[in-house]
């Protein structure tokens, strides 16, 4: 009867088996799962990547949106100051002009012009006048600052 106790340590062994054959099947569960989760993981990293290409090509665009505004800007600036240089420009070139005028008014007001009477026609006088107006408008012309008879 002894020797029948022995056979209850075979029990153990067949548990032994058994429990050996548990790992290799958690083995290839195991395996199962980490192909599952090399294949998530790839579409995972192909999933971000073409969705970080696709935000670098957003920002892209939006930073060459960004400079075009600025640069916009920065020409709707200069335009409006050149428009006030050149308003600026022209009111001072409508008080030359008139300060011109009058100086033209006053030469011209200086001239005695005799009603031509054919009969009474002096030359001498006639050409004295006509130096009169020359030296005139040649000192107008100089103050005025044209370099040529227009």
């Amino acid at each position: 009867m002894a020797e029948a106790k022995k056979a209850a340590p075979k029990r153990k062994t067949t548990a032994k088996t058994t429990a050996k054959r548990k790992p290799v099947a958690r083995k290839a569960t195991a395996a199962r799962k980490t192909a599952a989760k090399k294949t998530v993981s790839l579409q995972g990293r192909v999933t971000e990547a073409s969705r970080s290409a696709f935000l670098a090509s957003l920002g892209f665009y939006g930073m060459a949106f960004d400079q075009v505004q600025g640069q916009i800007k920065t020409v709707e600036t200069e335009l409006n100051a050149r428009r006030k240089k050149a308003d600026k420009l022209y009111a001072d070139m409508v008080k030359r002009g008139q300060k011109v005028e009058k100086q033209a008014k006053t030469a011209i007001d200086d001239i005695d012009l005799p009603k031509l009477e054919v009969a009474a026609l002096d030359l001498a006088k006639l050409e004295a006048q006509l130096e009169k107006a020359r030296a005139r408008f040649a000192e107008l012309k100089g103050s005025v600052g044209f370099k040529a008879a227009a």
